[in-house]
């Protein structure tokens, strides 16, 4: 219950609106008082900036930062050789936005920033200097200076005054996905709830983990989190990304034995409660995991040319079983240790990664390029339009189409968002008029004049310090701020004022205009590029003969998982149940363990494996919907075959396990293998 949280949680929007409000005018008081020519942008960059966390301000001011200062340096090597040019100009502004969108988009990360703001900054300084190209290097300097100022205040009072570590909400976020899956995990093995509800909770956590990623990158620029909780969350990351398909991969195996099977097999079933109970007792009545191990351990059958499927799939659950004592075990350990505040080196760890925990995020270079384009020729419509009209104030029509083309590109339909950003910036143009032309008038002191801003911008501070209404408060704070224009005189001219909104009106209509057209795809088209991309990422798996590292496979799919997952109403119904059962994740995976137990085997049997994952490959890139070709499943069954007579014991058992992986992910509801060489192509 909120009553029952600190009084700086429970207020924490409030608060911020307060924190966020005294920095604005902080900034503004200090760049009045140094005379910067439009001090506004530095009471602006403050709104722009701030997060209710911390080291997300932090992270945020340090991107927009480097983003300004390659605009900046873009903008004063553009401007003084294209100014008798001015259709060239254009031209080259509206290339360099529309490349440095394409680079943000395919980013991904909150670093996509510095690209972003690289991009817009030159739209925001070339166009307003058009008429005046010999001051650009000083207007340039100006608004890094200026953009420097609100960014520093903004991080010094969100550092200061009550800090909000990111740490605790990643920490938080992360105890609260372990302990959803411990309780799945106990669902899973107990066969407990139904297989609908099962789904539900797996989808859930893998949305969750591309949530906490990204709530993660902000951890390295929080100077209030200690290194060792930095370094045991990411550890700890690493283990979420395999512990989720592993528990997939359990719930198949035994939808495969089934009950008849089990009830055949009661020292199994005793084991599968033990490990049930194990999996969410409190650290102190959990009895140790060598224990669960040796069990384990003991129910394992060696496997030969006579082994059958049943057997076959016990051993298979038998090893994911391993991997999720390993796995949960680990997890505790590095728990206890972020707790303590101690290294996490001192901890002897089951699991451990091939390429470090370096995330890998999906990017969909054509939807990156549509994009990209249709801002490129947002500003270009803009730039005819003010050229052609000869209109004096037209420069902030281009300027704004960069911008609102920019902010929003990363939405399935960005042109709603555009949208919803103009009828917000006329709501904040109204505001603006009032204040200008009624109030502002009659103040003479500073000191009133933030009395009179207060109200107004501590409910857009609230509003963004509520995730909810976090992109109204954005726009109404950063419009407001910026065609205030406040300064140390008053100089507001209401023909100039009107001239200037009505540009900036029409550059946020015609972003969205060609925004339609340009990105009118919608969420089905992006659902189903998604899905061909992991069949695509599954294809490339299979043909590669080289190691390559489970957590990095396990991160890209997740990841797309959790952007499927927001579209997953737009699938076809076959898409949907593998999205479901995260059926391309453990494919994927179980591809990348076949070809690591490969190493170990005969020749003969490594060519038969070869061969089917090759025609593995075709088949995902082929990929149109619905089934795998039964050909495929030929194929499958011929490597199970040679496999299962390998005479290496080790590597003939890490064999099996991924082939049973792959046709149990591939053919759910193929019948049972049959482990003669003569029958095994009669599923």
């Amino acid at each position: 219950m909120r009553e029952n949280e600190p009084f700086l949680v429970r207020h924490a929007d409030l608060i911020f609106a307060l924190k966020t409000f005294a920095a604005s005018m902080l900034a503004l008081i200090i760049a009045l008082a140094m005379d910067l020519p439009r001090p506004y942008w530095a009471m602006a960059t403050v709104y722009i900036t701030s997060q209710p966390l911390a080291g997300a301000t932090s992270s945020k001011a340090f991107f927009r930062v480097m983003g300004t200062l390659v605009g900046a340096i873009m903008t004063v090597a553009l401007v003084p050789n294209l100014i008798n040019a001015p259709e060239l100009l254009c031209l080259a502004i509206a290339l360099w936005v529309g490349l440095c969108l394409y680079l943000s988009l395919l980013d991904g990360t909150p670093r996509s920033y510095v690209f972003m703001l690289a991009g817009y900054t030159v739209a925001l300084i070339g166009f307003p200097s058009v008429s005046d190209p010999g001051a650009i290097f000083d207007t340039a300097v100006a608004r890094l200076e200026e953009i420097s100022l609100g960014i520093i205040c903004a991080s010094l009072v969100s550092t200061i005054v009550f800090p909000r570590s990111v740490a605790p909400a990643v920490a938080h976020r992360v105890d609260t996905w372990l302990s959803d899956a411990r309780r799945l995990s106990q669902a899973v093995l107990l066969r407990e709830a139904t297989g609908d509800i099962r789904r539900g909770k797996r989808l859930k956590l893998a949305t969750d983990i591309v949530e906490i990623d990204t709530l993660s990158t902000h951890l390295a620029y929080d100077r209030l989190t200690d290194r060792n909780a930095v370094t045991g969350l990411g550890e700890i990351r690493l283990r979420m990304l395999t512990l989720l398909p592993v528990i997939a991969s359990i719930e198949d195996r035994l939808a495969a034995l089934g009950e008849e099977a089990l009830g055949r097999r009661p020292e199994l079933k005793r084991l599968l409660e033990e490990l049930a109970q194990w999996i969410v007792s409190d650290v102190g009545a959990r009895q140790p995991a060598d224990r669960i191990r040796g069990e384990i351990a003991e129910q394992q059958a060696g496997l030969d040319d006579n082994a059958s499927w049943e057997r076959i799939i016990t051993t298979s659950l038998l090893s994911r079983l391993r991997d999720l004592v390993d796995l949960s075990r680990d997890c505790r350990a590095l728990t206890e240790a972020i707790g303590e505040g101690r290294s996490i080196s001192t901890d002897d760890l089951a699991f451990h990664s091939e390429a470090g925990a370096a995330p890998v995020r999906h990017r969909d270079r054509g939807l990156a390029l549509w994009s990209a384009a249709g801002a490129a020729t947002a500003i270009l419509i803009c730039c005819a339009f003010w050229i052609g009209t000869g209109w004096p104030d037209g420069a902030s029509a281009p300027m704004m189409a960069a911008v609102a083309c920019s902010f929003f590109a990363a939405q399935d339909e960005p042109a709603r968002f555009i949208r919803s950003f103009g009828l917000w910036s006329l709501v904040a143009i109204v505001v603006v008029a009032i204040y200008l032309f009624a109030l502002v008038p009659a103040i003479s002191h500073i000191e009133v004049l933030i009395v009179a801003l207060a109200p107004t911008f501590l409910l857009y501070g609230f509003l963004i310090g509520r995730p909810a209404t976090a992109g109204t408060g954005m726009a109404l704070a950063a419009n407001t701020a910026t065609l205030l224009a406040l300064q140390s005189t008053y100089v507001a001219d209401f023909a100039s004022y009107a001239n200037s909104a009505v540009a900036f009106f029409v550059g946020v209509l015609i972003a969205e205009i060609v925004t339609r057209i340009a990105r009118g795809v919608g969420a089905e088209w992006i659902a189903n590029r998604l899905v061909l991309s992991s069949w695509t990422t599954i294809a490339i798996a299979a043909e590669r003969r080289g190691k390559r590292d489970r957590a990095e496979f396990a991160g890209l799919m997740l990841h797309r998982l959790g952007l499927l997952v927001q579209r997953i109403a737009f699938l076809s119904e076959s898409d949907r149940r593998d999205a479901d059962s995260l059926v391309q994740l453990r494919i994927g995976i179980n591809i990348i363990d076949l070809r690591r137990a490969r190493y170990g085997l005969a020749a003969s049997t490594i060519a038969v494996i070869d061969d089917m994952l090759d025609q593995l490959a075709i088949a995902c890139r082929n990929y149109g919907g619905g089934g795998m070709p039964r050909e495929l499943l030929a194929g499958v069954d011929r490597a199970l075959g040679q496999a299962v007579k390998d005479p290496n014991d080790s590597a003939r058992e890490d064999a099996l396990i991924g082939l049973v992986g792959i046709r149990r992910g591939l053919f759910p509801d193929a019948p049972a293998y049959r482990p003669r060489a003569d029958a095994s192509v009669a599923a």
